[in-house]
């Protein structure tokens, strides 16, 4: 892992950990400019743009316990800043459909009397963001880091773990991709002019007094934001829920889960009277509530109202976050999931050895809780602590209390 994200971890944990707002504006001074860039590229509205800016960090602010350190924070709030302008231009188009129209078609037909980088730039831009979501993971971080970033080659292979050379084959590789992209759209050049067009334009500078606004608002985690950004917010939380479901990729540290997973048998409480618990005592996990564009809603209603015909392909073991996945169980089996809170921040060692339909993808997920020794921070101990989870279900509230061993026992 390069020293540039260790140092962005140590930021995240010192935010999530202790609530430093020194770290979290670190943070935001860093990133600030990619992430408006990413947002202004989008949206073509620099105050949309802005506001987009305050929802990506605000987002980090409260998923900040959750990221793993396996994570590419750049690549991250990239992904983000694409969800979040995607749902912005979504509603946008709602509201103003002909203006939005016109003014797009006026972009991608204006006049350009500019040199060679200037034209294909004003090419390839309103195409990069849709080009880079096209993009593996691993491709689309090199080129963050190498382009965006200004990394060198051997930081890069820092940052993803590989060497120097692997890293150079794969950001060349990765521009190959573009290039196809681009020319499959009209927009022939060769991959060392959309490298040094992409290096010289993919960042522009954010308004000064934005980084002291959207450190302010998202210390607050979204309390002072105005409702047109936290509708932004829960859109774009939504869109990357919908994703992590659809390509089972929820990342943070790498653990190991068998494939042929024995079947662990949940706890069942046996009710006499309603259960005894406080659900203010736990992290509830939630369905997403913002409405979506119609192709998005369609695969929504087949997904979470058929969970039987939706399958999940086979994915590499990788640990996964507790909250994130059991957010998706929830939306597949209708059961609510009741954690404790420094469990939720959590992460388990989970993967598809084979394609699984909704319910089988639920079950092996609960068992991997119970079988696979999840990691969380215990802020009693001030330490990491891996155990297997007992998990106690109560059937009339269709709700599932997920806990430590030591804390289960009050509600057996």
């Amino acid at each position: 892992m390069s020293e540039m994200t260790n140092d962005d971890l140590i930021l995240l944990q010192e935010y999530a950990r202790r609530g430093s707002e020194e770290a979290f504006a670190a943070l935001v001074s860093r990133y600030i400019n990619l992430v408006y860039s990413v947002a202004l590229r989008s949206v073509r509205d620099p105050h949309l743009a802005e506001e987009i800016t305050q929802a990506v960090f605000i987002i980090l602010a409260r998923k900040s316990g959750s990221l793993g350190p396996k994570t590419i924070l750049a690549g991250w709030l990239c992904r983000t800043a694409r969800y979040t302008s995607a749902n912005a231009l979504t509603i946008q188009r709602r509201r103003q459909r002909r203006e939005q129209e016109a003014y797009m078609e006026s972009i991608l037909h204006e006049a350009v009397n500019e040199s060679a980088l200037d034209e294909t730039w004003n090419q390839i831009a309103p195409l990069l963001n849709g080009a880079m979501e096209h993009l593996g993971h691993k491709d689309h971080d090199a080129l963050v880091l190498r382009f965006f970033e200004g990394r060198n080659f051997k930081e890069v292979g820092a940052a993803l773990g590989a060497s120097e050379d692997a890293a150079k084959m794969r950001v060349n590789r990765a521009l190959e991709k573009l290039r196809k992209f681009f020319a499959k759209r009209g927009v022939s050049s060769t991959t060392a002019i959309i490298a040094g067009t992409i290096s010289a334009n993919a960042i522009q500078a954010a308004p000064v007094a934005l980084v002291k606004t959207v450190t302010a608002v998202s210390l607050a985690k979204g309390a002072a934001a105005s409702g047109s950004t936290l509708t932004l917010i829960k859109g774009a939380l939504k869109i990357m829920a919908w994703t992590q479901a659809k390509t089972t990729v929820v990342c943070s540290v790498a653990v190991i889960l068998a494939a042929g997973t024995t079947t662990v048998a949940i706890r069942q409480s046996r009710q006499i009277r309603p259960p005894s618990f406080n659900p203010n005592d736990f992290t509830a996990t939630t369905y997403p509530t913002i409405s979506a564009p119609p192709d998005v809603i369609q695969m929504e209603t087949n997904f979470y109202g058929h969970p039987s015909n939706y399958t999940f392909p086979i994915s590499p073991v990788q640990s996964c976050s507790i909250d994130g996945l059991l957010n998706q169980c929830m939306e597949v089996s209708g059961w609510r999931y009741l954690m404790d809170k420094e469990v939720a921040a959590g992460s388990v060692n989970f993967g598809c050895p084979r394609a699984f339909n909704g319910q089988e993808w639920v079950t092996a997920f609960e068992n991997a809780l119970q079988a696979s020794t999840p990691e969380w921070w215990d802020s009693k101990k001030k330490g990491f602590r891996k155990e297997n989870l007992v998990l106690i279900r109560y059937p009339e509230q269709k709700t599932v209390l997920v806990l430590p061993k030591d804390k289960a026992a009050k509600y057996q």
